[in-house]
């Protein structure tokens, strides 16, 4: 199952699991107080009968004058201690004060809790097995449904390749036909935006791959600059790097660096800027664009701010920086613009 199936099921078992822990446990406790008083009530008995036949079997007994306040056939109770006043046969004067073992009443709780503990965790144990069936069965339907959606997009995404194979073929032909012109040049470049947006549909559904080749960060930056100025004519690009060779999944890097630098662009302002640094071993992409509202949110699936896109481009910069262990950090501030910044210290050669 995917992590956010294995969240779901986690979900749905915890509150399935919580209420009838609750409801068990509403249940014990009222059986609890019902047994206590059941113990009480043998324990008054004991003591009646110990008062009619004197035989009180280790239960202490003595004879104290009778008041008005002395209430007789009553259990009283105090710090685990009970005892009672009971009348003495022809004799109104006195009474029999009869007070119960402390221990022998809590060997009687510490039963009665023994057998409540052993109920507890085997109705427990049952309510697990009954949250996770619970939970798995409400999943289901969830599961085939995003099932059906992941056949839907990836037959989607295969057929997209004949027609955009089609148009890059045709393109080439052109090409040669009228020569090299601006039109043609943006005509590539919403190709290749196509196969962007292909491209992370793809990482999003299936992963990515695990190759890994060293590059010159400095040339991959230098290239995704280009093909972003014929698609965005009005922002300016600046771009600050040295030297610096890493080791990492070239393609999954590009990936990461296209779905950042679009949003940079996309989101701009009018005639914005995008520049581009690196220091100690951190790339920095900072925009002059219209900022962030909430940027602890915009790496989660589908959240957006604005009316385009689809709100997955950031969530799979996340995913690929986490399989490749990149750490990413935004700042970003409404009408002020942002700043991403990826750690590629461990990607250094």
């Amino acid at each position: 199952m995917r992590r956010y199936e294995w969240e779901a099921l986690l979900k749905s078992f915890l509150i399935f699991f919580f209420l009838l822990e609750v409801l068990l446990g509403l249940n014990f406790w009222y059986e609890f107080h019902e047994k206590k008083l059941e113990i009480q009530d043998k324990i008054r008995l004991e003591m009646k009968l110990c008062a009619y036949e004197i035989e009180c079997n280790g239960m202490l007994t003595d004879f104290v004058e009778r008041s008005k306040e002395t209430e007789v056939n009553i259990l009283h109770q105090g710090n685990d201690t009970f005892y009672g006043y009971f009348k003495v046969p022809t004799v109104d004067k006195y009474v029999m004060k009869i007070t119960y073992p402390r221990e022998r009443y809590r060997q009687y709780m510490d039963g009665l809790r023994a057998d409540m503990l052993r109920k507890i965790l085997f109705y427990s144990l049952f309510s697990v097995l009954v949250s996770l069936l619970f939970a798995w069965y409400a999943l289901t339907p969830l599961r085939k449904a995003l099932h059906l959606n992941e056949e839907f997009v990836k037959d989607i995404l295969h057929d997209l390749n004949t027609p955009i194979s089609s148009l890059k073929i045709n393109l080439k032909l052109f090409k040669k036909e009228v020569g090299e012109n601006i039109k043609i040049r943006r005509m590539e470049s919403n190709i290749e935006t196509i196969l962007s947006l292909q491209e992370n549909l793809q990482i999003f559904l299936k992963g990515i791959p695990s190759q890994v080749e060293e590059f010159e960060l400095a040339t991959v930056i230098v290239e995704r600059i280009d093909y972003f100025k014929v698609i965005f004519p009005d922002i300016h690009y600046e771009a600050e790097v040295f030297s610096l060779t890493i080791r990492s999944n070239r393609e999954a890097f590009i990936r990461i660096l296209d779905n950042i630098i679009s949003n940079a662009s996309k989101y701009n302002i009018k005639q914005g800027k995008v520049r581009i640094y690196i220091k100690q071993n951190v790339l920095y992409i900072e925009d002059t664009g219209k900022g962030i509202r909430e940027p602890s949110k915009i790496f989660e699936r589908y959240y957006k701010e604005q009316e385009r896109g689809i709100g997955i481009g950031l969530h799979v910069v996340k995913k690929l920086c986490d399989e490749l262990n990149i750490v990413i950090h935004v700042e970003s501030e409404e009408g002020k613009g942002t700043i991403i910044q990826l750690d590629l210290g461990s990607l250094c050669v």
